[in-house]
């Protein structure tokens, strides 16, 4: 394989707590139904302009959705320094493929500007050749549009191309956009919901994907 490209949340970097504190701090803070702990995990795979919506129990006009966008992303500027970390082994992997002369990229649900304050806050900025995030797209994940403006501006080979993230939503996009894919388990969705998408490789840790 000589294209990878990375989901970054659940997959590179563990941002769950940090989601999760973020989340339950803005609906408290307009006095809002507080999502659980699992329906914030289940939604991390995309965008907040999806998620924060499908898990109000309320209806939100728009003045109040906007509120609420605003206060998650005050409240995760503050703890995501003491709560976003790599999972194990990710630092090596990435630098041992950067080393061996593959392309890697990354294709979030977040914000471009928060994506890249989490890659360069990790360390790991400079291993990827382009990142493309939530506002960098018409259409969000599942669509395959992140993979293939990247398949189009750098003219990657499909087949020699996959896409790595921990959830059904990577695995989804993945099939869509017609390139190889491999679920991690140690994210969001978990080796279950992740096999039942049928993705190309399934891993049980990073290492895993060097013998790929």
């Amino acid at each position: 394989m000589k294209n990878y490209i990375f989901d970054f949340d659940g997959t590179l970097g563990d941002s769950k707590n940090c989601s999760v504190l973020a989340t339950q701090s803005a609906y408290q803070a307009l006095d809002l139904v507080v999502p659980s702990d699992d329906q914030i995990a289940h939604y991390m795979g995309i965008p907040i302009e999806v998620s924060f919506r499908e898990m109000a129990s309320e209806s939100l006009d728009e003045a109040t959705f906007t509120e609420l966008l605003a206060t998650f992303r005050t409240h995760y500027k503050k703890l995501e320094q003491g709560t976003l970390a790599l999972f194990p082994h990710v630092l090596d992997v990435l630098n041992e493929l950067y080393v061996a002369g593959k392309t890697l990229f990354v294709v979030s649900s977040k914000s471009t500007l928060v994506l890249l304050r989490n890659l360069e806050a990790l360390h790991i900025s400079h291993f990827f050749t382009a990142v493309i995030g939530a506002d960098d797209v018409s259409h969000y994940k599942p669509h395959p549009e992140g993979i293939l403006q990247l398949v189009d501006r750098f003219n990657l080979d499909k087949n020699d191309t996959m896409m790595i993230g921990d959830a059904t939503f990577d695995i989804q996009m993945a099939h869509a956009a017609g390139v190889a894919s491999c679920g991690v388990s140690w994210g969001s969705h978990g080796t279950d919901k992740l096999a039942a998408e049928k993705p190309t490789y399934l891993i049980h840790d990073m290492r895993e994907l060097l013998a790929i």
